[in-house]
């Protein structure tokens, strides 16, 4: 072949192989076509893995087999099965050579130019890199298929890929069987017909984004409805005790009954929502974790391993999982709710966390995802987060929302030691007088804000207006609620202030919002555990108040 173009046209994703060897020298030639490929700031971030091994490529396809059939069932389409089971994987054992090429995440921990604007470009340069190998083999007389990983977990643990390494596909490279017509194999079969002509079109104008956002309110006094809390403190009071003695069990369950304004109150399909977000504060060294342990334990709520996973399940508890802005891209087959504004904000300590429209965003996408929730029946909502580097987030808005100097709000996190506390207090302290912003409550939640804690803060606003009941974790969650009792202060009457954390900072921002917790049990997990672990107490209070026997009931002289 002598024309570009015909290259070009006649590039397949091959699918059919025959037994002929590839020779080394074309292999090396290929992959040499992939190095010449662009790489973002020089990163060299491209990693290929050949596999020459049946019993490798065996396990591989068996791999690929199983989730074929999860593929297959997601349409209804009779015709689409049937074409979409003629779509075979012998492929992966038929070709003489499998390659897989991978981008590797660890280049993302040095300060790299073109890398900070947007973390994808080193997934790009990638699939510029498979691209030339694609054009190079078929300039050769050889072809390549790609075929894309559907569970990316048991396919690097099947290979012992290192977990920074993240495979873009499997691809099969041999010599083509067959020219499939001249034309993509799916328009053979029928399934999709391509386009003859690119689809461009000119932009030539800018349009506005006009995005709501949420108006401050001023206190305002609430309306107290005399009569009913009236006869809610007598049905209280009537039970077969003495008054009072329930403690904290009777202020929840007036609270409780209050929200739901009913005096037989009912939790109804609770939930807790875990948003997890990357924070560019995190590049500082504020933590004793890497940053890609927000995805690793996204993964872990996805599998039904961390604590938040068990507790909801001992509690009955509906637990949903939020991507806010996690510093990767889950498959799109997980049960993951997306509401990426990107991945992870920039660092304060130089430039502004995320655009004012981005935060406007966060409110939106939050206030949304509880508004679903609120429509499937549920009028009990917690909230947790997970994101490395967000209690230094937290404290900064503390210190900002509260006019608490810095060093009242910083703490260990994830539990730094004494020294990089000091470092990390340091750094928020710079990053406070790099500020020259104006002291409007929007243009300093942007400026230091992170996506999971906006997020939240939206989807408490969202929980109020809905007449839930609130249940808030520990000094993040707290801090989120902080901003939303800024927005709207009646959303106090609405919140239950499940734990007080090990985080120095929490107590005092409890005590500053004039909050009791409900327990001290000295956790610093996050996740919403908090939530989870004060629940049967909020059970225990319905209960008393819905089942438990009055003096005239029961026949009991009052005192």
């Amino acid at each position: 072949m002598s024309s570009l173009d015909d290259i070009l046209k006649s590039r397949r994703d091959t699918r059919h192989f025959t037994t002929d060897e590839v020779p080394d020298e074309v292999i090396q030639k290929a992959l040499q076509a992939g190095h010449w490929a662009p790489s973002v700031g020089l990163t060299d971030a491209t990693r290929y893995y050949i596999i020459k091994s049946d019993e490798v490529k065996s396990a591989i396809k068996n791999l690929f087999l199983d989730y074929n059939k999860k593929a297959e069932a997601l349409t209804d389409n009779p015709e689409q099965k049937e074409l979409y089971k003629s779509l075979k994987l012998e492929a992966i054992e038929e070709a003489p050579i499998g390659l897989i090429i991978a981008y590797d995440r660890s280049v993302l921990n040095q300060f790299t130019i073109g890398t900070i604007g947007s973390n994808e470009a080193v997934k790009f340069s990638s699939v510029c890199a498979a691209q030339n190998i694609w054009l190079s083999l078929t300039e050769q007389g050889y072809g390549m298929g790609w075929v894309s990983i559907l569970n990316y977990f048991q396919f690097k643990k099947i290979l012992d890929l290192p977990e920074n390494i993240e495979p873009l596909g499997y691809f099969c490279i041999g010599k083509p069987a067959t020219n499939y017509g001249n034309q993509p194999m799916l328009q053979q079969l029928h399934w999709k017909q391509k386009s003859e002509t690119a689809d461009s079109k000119e932009i030539n104008e800018i349009h506005q984004i006009n995005i709501s956002g949420f108006d401050l309110k001023t206190e305002s006094k609430i309306d107290k409805k005399t009569d009913f809390a009236s006869l809610l403190q007598e049905k209280i009071d009537s039970k077969t005790k003495p008054v009072g003695s329930l403690g904290t069990l009777e202020t929840l369950a007036f609270q409780i009954a209050s929200i739901f304004e009913t005096l037989d109150p009912k939790i109804i399909n609770p939930n807790i929502v875990v948003f997890a977000a990357d924070h560019g504060i995190a590049n500082h060294g504020v933590s004793d974790y890497p940053q890609d342990v927000t995805r690793q334990m996204v993964n872990n709520f996805l599998e039904g391993g961390a604590a938040i996973n068990i507790f909801c399940k001992q509690n009955n508890i509906d637990l949903s999982i939020v991507d806010s802005g996690v510093n990767y891209d889950f498959p799109t087959n997980t049960k993951l709710i997306d509401a990426k504004i990107a991945k992870g904000t920039q660092s304060f300590l130089h430039v502004p966390a995320m655009s004012e429209t981005e935060l406007q965003l966060c409110f939106e996408k939050g206030k949304s995802i509880v508004e679903n929730i609120a429509e499937k029946g549920s009028n009990c909502i917690g909230f947790g987060e997970m994101g490395i580097g967000n209690t230094s987030t937290a404290s900064v808005l503390m210190s900002i929302l509260t006019g608490f100097p810095i060093e009242e709000c910083v703490g260990k996190g994830t539990g730094i030691n004494d020294q990089k506390l000091l470092n990390k207090q340091k750094i928020l302290e710079k990053a406070l007088e790099n500020y020259s912003g104006q002291a409007e409550l929007m243009e300093q939640l942007a400026y230091f804000g992170g996506f999971e804690i906006m997020q939240m803060a939206g989807g408490m606003l969202s929980a109020f207006e809905n007449k839930m009941l609130i249940l808030i974790d520990g000094f993040i969650c707290s801090t989120a609620f902080l901003i939303a009792s800024k927005i709207n202060p009646n959303i106090m009457k609405n919140a239950v202030f499940c734990h007080c954390s090990a985080e120095k900072a929490h107590l005092k921002l409890l005590e500053y919002l004039d909050a009791k917790p409900v327990l001290n049990l000295d956790l610093r997990l996050g996740e919403g555990t908090g939530c989870a672990i004060a629940f049967p107490i909020l059970k225990s209070a319905e209960a008393f108040l819905n089942e438990m026997a009055s003096f005239e009931s029961a026949g009991v002289s009052r005192k």
